[in-house]
């Protein structure tokens, strides 16, 4: 890959990993237009990692946190709320664990294609607006999650296996249908990416092993920084402005982006 293709895919999964707005439909987009050849596995791994580092980086406080919270469980068999809030992260990362596992070879194959995705962007940024604007008066914090908000946000993220859906999308959608604020949607979604980016990244990293193909180490590098320092600013801007701007504006954008999809490349 050369710098410019380099640099636009590493900036777009920066972007897209967090934001509601689906990575698959954007990713898809510059191999249809520009006739880029696919990024290689190396590449992805690569970007899933920076976007990793990213989040821990920016939500290193919440991250602490629940580090220190299960340390004292451990020492002392009791949870507080830092503590159970890190059982929730990993509760709800379990149902696509399994459900990846299960459906890897359907996933990477049938469900990859642009009528897939281009119907998943329009259908879920719908089903997002509807969470959005029936959202309590009153919302929850992620502290004050439930077994049962848990259990639906985690089979929720089992539908982003399917291209276009959007990770962070389906689980701030879910979260907000189980009462939670915007801001606690978002960062228990953001929470719940980092064990299965990490997931990810360490599956594609033993596929990557068992290639023979030279390894590009300075693409990587590049790719690696400007999905690190997007995802970052995505994050941080995401956050400050959500409760003021809403989820309205990713929801349009949805509905554009899926349309242009369907209309055009299908």
């Amino acid at each position: 890959m050369d710098l410019v293709q380099t640099l636009l895919l590493a900036l777009l999964q920066g972007i897209t990993e967090f934001l509601p707005i689906s990575s698959s439909a954007h990713l898809i987009l510059p191999s249809r237009l520009l006739g880029w050849p696919d990024q290689g596995l190396a590449f992805d791994v690569a970007v899933h990692l920076g976007s990793l580092c990213a989040v821990l980086v920016a939500l290193r406080g919440e991250v602490a946190g629940l580090i220190r919270g299960t340390l004292r469980a451990l020492a002392t068999r009791r949870l507080d709320r830092d503590a159970t809030l890190a059982l929730w992260v990993v509760a709800g990362t379990m149902p696509v664990v399994l459900a990846g596992l299960a459906l890897k070879d359907l996933v990477e194959t049938t469900l990859r294609s642009v009528a897939v995705i281009g119907t998943t962007t329009v259908v879920f940024g719908v089903l997002l607006a509807v969470a959005d604007r029936l959202r309590p008066a009153a919302p929850r914090d992620e502290y004050a999650l439930r077994a049962r908000d848990v259990a639906v946000i985690g089979l929720a993220q089992c539908l982003a296996l399917v291209p276009g859906t959007s990770r962070s999308g389906i689980t701030m959608t879910a979260a907000l249908a189980m009462g939670l604020s915007r801001s606690a949607a978002a960062r228990f979604s953001f929470l719940l990416s980092i064990p299965t980016i990490a997931g990810a990244a360490v599956l594609s990293l033993g596929d990557l092993l068992e290639a023979a193909a030279p390894v590009p180490w300075d693409a990587l590098a590049t790719g690696f920084l400007a999905a690190a320092l997007s995802a970052w600013a995505c994050i941080r801007f995401f956050l400050a402005l959500l409760e003021r701007t809403g989820f309205l504006p990713y929801v349009l954008y949805r509905l554009v982006l899926g349309t242009v999809l369907l209309l055009f490349f299908v």
